[in-house]
């Protein structure tokens, strides 16, 4: 049996809206007005907001089978891309366009088909939960999922909502697995639902934390800073960066908000207008300072600084980096959370 359009809707998590656009179901994870909002900005920026970075499909069921059918198409510069299954929490298999036997060391620049994909797994007797990763670079056009006959839909809902900002390392680049990501990992970590507002190439802009609408929302990140050493001065940075974290600050006046510093990147001794790497820290730590819902994480160890655990081997960090990455930053904030419950 093919799930409705209302199914899909009822078990989706990190789609702020699923309009029916040119007769297919479409799952967005910007609201109306932030899209407007990025068609103006940039339009690469817009293209990377159609990406599906943080949808995935939760529920139980008692079938003994799932059918993945999915049209792609590129709106990032990445083509590869996986729809992650899982049952019962562990890893069941992927429908992807790569193969990792034949996956260049530098995976990054490749280009991979793009189009419609289908892809039939066996879940196993009995009722179990089900998990579908979306990818995280590529635009979903068209979706469907089908279970055996008569079998039963019932959806799961964390008990949390997490809100992530960032660059394209919280989008996902450069994660094979849209499952892997940190930002997922840590969102079930928390049992929380993961809202993924994170754009490749993006950098502090106080107008998107302006326009957030998100209601009951428990935590917040932020991961913003590489982008902006490379491309501004220390002063515009400090001052955008404190507009955006206190307009989430006021917002969001209930929610934990937690400031990342950027991960290790290759090219950290290089001279910038910025001034060096390291400043972009200070400066995080003077734009947070005295909003007492927001606290700094030092990420510039979140990663190991070896470049074997980045795919671009400079960069953005293969699927071994956002392993550790997630389970550093789980670490830290899981520390925090039980520190203020003590």
């Amino acid at each position: 049996m093919k799930l409705t359009e209302e199914q899909l809707r009822a078990v989706a998590l990190g789609a702020v809206r699923m309009p029916i656009e040119d007769g297919n179901l479409r799952f967005y994870r910007f609201s109306e007005a932030e899209d407007a909002f990025y068609n103006e900005r940039n339009t690469s920026f817009h293209d990377r907001s159609l990406c599906c970075a943080g949808v995935k499909l939760l529920f139980k069921t008692n079938s003994e089978t799932l059918g993945l059918v999915a049209e792609t198409e590129k709106r990032s510069s990445r083509t590869y891309f996986s729809f992650d299954v899982t049952v019962n929490g562990a890893y069941l298999g992927s429908l992807s366009n790569f193969s990792e036997e034949t996956l260049p060391v530098d995976y990054t620049v490749e280009n991979y088909p793009l189009g419609r994909f289908e892809k039939e797994f066996s879940l196993g007797a009995g009722e179990k939960t089900v998990a579908v990763y979306f990818p995280a670079l590529v635009r979903v056009t068209d979706f469907a999922l089908t279970l055996a006959d008569g079998a039963s839909v019932i959806p799961i809902k964390p008990a949390k909502r997490l809100l992530v900002y960032g660059d394209s390392i919280t989008q996902g680049y450069d994660a094979r697995y849209p499952a892997r990501r940190y930002a997922m990992r840590l969102a079930e970590a928390l049992d929380a639902e993961e809202i993924n507002k994170a754009i490749g190439g993006e950098v502090f802009c106080a107008g998107l934390a302006e326009l957030s609408d998100e209601e009951n929302i428990d935590y917040i990140t932020v991961a913003y800073g590489t982008n902006d050493w490379s491309t501004t001065d220390g002063e515009d940075f400090l001052s955008e960066a404190r507009a955006f974290y206190s307009a989430l600050s006021k917002r969001y006046a209930q929610a934990k908000i937690f400031a990342i510093t950027p991960i290790w990147r290759a090219n950290t001794d290089e001279a910038k207008p910025f001034g060096p790497f390291e400043s972009v820290k200070e400066k995080l730590s003077q734009a947070v300072q005295g909003l007492s819902n927001v606290t700094l994480i030092d990420g510039i160890d979140l990663v190991p600084h070896d470049t074997a655990l980045f795919a671009d081997l400079r960069l953005h960090p293969r699927d071994e980096g956002f392993d550790l990455y997630a389970e550093n930053l789980i670490g830290k904030i899981k520390a925090y959370l039980e520190g203020c419950d003590a």
